[in-house]
């Protein structure tokens, strides 16, 4: 018997409270929209739990009305992971009340939080116990562990740190039934069956919700420093790549290549912003070191190491932060691009993992391959290139309309992704498939994983109801 619309919110208000049960249009609309304001859906209804018992509870009820629940966490995703779709049947999930971090550990050094906490109120919890938890984004401002855990975010000290997934120990899950799975266990060593915390980091919220996770802390570094660096090519980049590498070994926290392009928007939408260089180069690479031992560790590694670079032309110029206050400054050159590119103008993006050695060539072949479909487009390649993921953008030819240039996508998305898949790499590195690349992802995707994939849905999602329409 199908549960009349008054009664089942009825029943998700009796359990997380009237006001938590928002179902008029006003009182939604934040929830609907994506974080760059291309796509707003519908939805039943938008419920704030503010416990796991409580998530638990009402994706129970969910599962009992067949009712499809599309959990959200800061709505920071790029890729319609967390937006609810057009139909207006589903529950949307917001965890942001799920707030607390629980406990912190220092002599395990983790840390046992709740889903909805932002990332930067985390990593300054970790600073004031005296430790670090890494993950960095440019939305640590707003964005939220569990969307971070759900998509196995990246971000900018991968090279050191490793993905999300490597920074946590276990996870609690509210299951597809409304089980609660408490895998809260903060342990390096576990062999005692099928990993199931891996399961849910990097599914978008289509197995289950997580509601908490034991993140793993690190020891404070002694001091970092950063250096901005003049090349040629990304061939040189890589060249530099593998010299701190060989001179720095884990000092090397991380490595960003931006193009001259990059750098010639932010000049243009950020004109307070620092220009390291008086003189134009063709790429930039942003390295930053950091010391376990002291200060003047890290500056002699640095100067010895970028001296080396640029004794033996490798590098062009370099610039090295002297304070804080430069350090600050050349890191926000780097993050103003996304949002000089948005001042802009819309632009078709990719989010691509490359083989390091793979890059310049790709670099290369795609650039030219763009320019011969469509002469004058302007490629916005940047990214973290210490761990391969590129963020390589492309925006329309100086006078032609940005949304004219938005219904070549697909040809643009087809030369990008097959060069992609020539260089035996991935689309998405860091961002995830959400329902924009779902249909993308079956093209590029072997049968057997896919089938692999479906056969995991099918088990642990029978009813399809946890964020349906997005991966698969």
């Amino acid at each position: 018997m199908t549960e009349a619309p008054g009664d089942f919110l009825a029943g998700l208000a009796a359990i997380v409270g009237p006001e938590r049960v928002l179902h008029d249009a006003a009182g939604m609309a934040p929830f609907l929209t994506d974080w760059r304001g291309r796509f707003t859906g519908r939805a039943r209804a938008v419920v704030l739990p503010g416990s796991s018992a409580e998530v638990a509870a009402v994706v129970a009820a969910c599962a009992v009305a067949r009712v499809p629940v599309v959990p959200q966490g800061g709505r920071t995703g790029l890729v319609l992971g967390s937006v609810p779709d057009a139909g207006g049947a589903a529950v949307v999930l917001s965890l942001r009340r799920l707030n607390r971090i629980r406990h912190v550990d220092p002599f395990n050094r983790t840390m046992l939080v709740e889903a909805g906490c932002i990332l930067q109120d985390i990593q300054e919890a970790a600073a004031s116990a005296g430790m670090l938890f890494p993950l960095s984004l440019a939305a640590e401002g707003s964005c939220t562990i569990g969307g971070n855990l759900s998509t196995n975010a990246g971000g900018t000290a991968v090279l050191r740190y490793g993905n999300t997934r490597e920074l946590c120990l276990g996870l609690e899950v509210v299951t597809a039934q409304g089980q609660v799975w408490d895998g809260l266990r903060g342990l390096r060593k576990d062999n005692t069956g099928y990993d199931l915390r891996d399961l849910f980091i990097g599914a978008e919220g289509t197995l289950g919700v997580i509601t908490a996770a034991v993140l793993k802390l690190h020891p404070q570094p002694k001091a970092a420093l950063t250096a901005m660096v003049a090349l040629d090519s990304p061939q040189r980049a890589l060249d530099l790549l593998v010299l701190l590498q060989e001179r720095c070994g884990a000092a090397l926290t991380g490595f960003e290549l931006m193009s001259a392009l990059c750098l010639r928007l932010v000049a243009a939408h950020f004109p307070q912003l620092p220009r390291p260089f008086a003189a134009p180069h063709p790429q930039y690479a942003l390295v930053e070191l950091s010391s376990s031992e002291s200060a003047a560790h890290a500056a002699a590694l640095m100067e010895a190491s970028i001296g080396a670079a640029l004794a033996s032309s490798l590098a062009r110029d370099a610039v090295l932060a002297s304070s804080t206050a430069q350090s600050v400054g050349l890191w926000k050159v780097r993050e103003s691009i996304s949002p000089a590119q948005a001042a802009a103008g819309k632009n078709i993006k990719h989010d691509i993992s490359l083989p390091l050695s793979a890059i310049p060539a790709f670099i290369a072949r795609t650039d030219a391959a763009l320019e011969a479909a469509f002469p004058g487009c302007q490629v916005v390649c940047f990214g973290h290139l210490g761990d391969g993921n590129l963020h390589y953008n492309v925006a329309p030819p100086e006078g032609e309309g940005h949304e004219a240039f938005l219904l070549r996508q697909d040809a643009v998305n087809r030369i990008v992704h097959d060069s992609v898949l020539a260089s035996h790499g991935s689309i998405s590195a860091e961002h995830g498939i959400g329902a924009l690349k779902r249909e993308e992802l079956a093209r590029v995707k072997p049968a057997v994983e896919l089938d692999m994939m479906r056969a995991i849905k099918a088990a642990l999602d029978p009813l399809g109801i946890m964020n349906p329409g997005k991966i698969l």
